[in-house]
């Protein structure tokens, strides 16, 4: 690899996987390039059958359906040839330290597998690329009105910059809505039509309310709620969205949501 100086092979990693809950979300997918010092390259790639429903959202991502994962290997049957090919090797790969060493950890772990990020040098794509284009107030002011911010962190000075990206970006981005409302939608955190919820911790699959994360992701929250219910009654302790504790609530209590058509 140009301009690279390598005392031992690293693997740049990138995984598909049923959702983002990095201690209970399964990998349907996964690839891996090793880089060998002497310049040659080796590639993993191979899908996974995740042991769980795929969420639609999910499969809108990566486009990888239940049926397409079904017959393919778990990842308790792959990790020991995974783990081989990662033996002795640094680690590479965009958002790898939040995300897909996690995954990978928790994966290794199900299948009773030792696997640690210890002793390799791991390699943040992610972290580079933010590092040499920064994304805070300042930086977003000098890409969208071309200046710097006199008096940072003087409030209002903080808040005209803010302002003036704002008319920027309208002007810049054409397909931006030019109501409160409507960017208001673009602007929230949902994602996905199948959520029921702001937080997707419970989505629709079919006409059905489906737990979205956990130990019980893929169960029917009428399930959950007449044999598991002590998971919806922990859920009301935790620091969860209000709309969620409601759901969970009034589950508790025999009322369950109801998809509008």
């Amino acid at each position: 690899m140009m301009n690279l100086q390598l005392n031992r092979p690293i693997v740049f990693i990138d995984l598909e996987t049923t959702g983002t809950e990095t201690l209970s979300d399964r990998i349907v997918e996964l690839s891996a390039i090793k880089i060998n010092p002497d310049g040659t390259e080796e590639i993993m790639t191979t899908r996974i059958n995740p042991k769980i429903i795929i969420p639609p959202e999910a499969i809108a991502i990566h486009g990888i359906n239940n049926e397409d994962a079904a017959d393919k290997p778990t990842f308790e049957e792959y990790a020991p040839k995974f783990k081989d090919f990662l033996e002795k090797c640094d680690l590479g790969g965009f958002n790898i330290k939040k995300f897909d060493l996690e995954i990978l950890e928790a994966e290794f772990r199900r299948a009773g597998i030792p696997f640690s990020k210890e002793n390799r040098h791991i390699v943040d794509i992610q972290t580079i690329y933010h590092k040499f284009e920064p994304r805070d107030l300042s930086a977003a002011y000098k890409k969208y009105c071309n200046k710097e911010i006199e008096n940072q962190h003087s409030a209002e000075q903080d808040v005209k910059a803010t302002l003036r990206i704002f008319k920027s970006q309208l002007e810049m981005y054409k397909e931006l809505p030019n109501s409160v409302k409507e960017l208001h939608d673009f602007c929230n955190e949902r994602k996905s039509p199948n959520w029921i919820d702001s937080k997707g911790k419970f989505i629709w699959i079919g006409d059905e309310a489906i737990m979205n994360f956990g130990s019980h992701k893929g169960k029917s929250l009428f399930y959950v709620a007449k044999k598991e219910s002590g998971f919806l009654n922990w859920m009301l302790t935790k620091d969860f969205t209000d709309d969620v504790k409601k759901i969970a609530s009034d589950a508790l209590n025999g009322k369950f949501p109801i998809k509008q058509n």
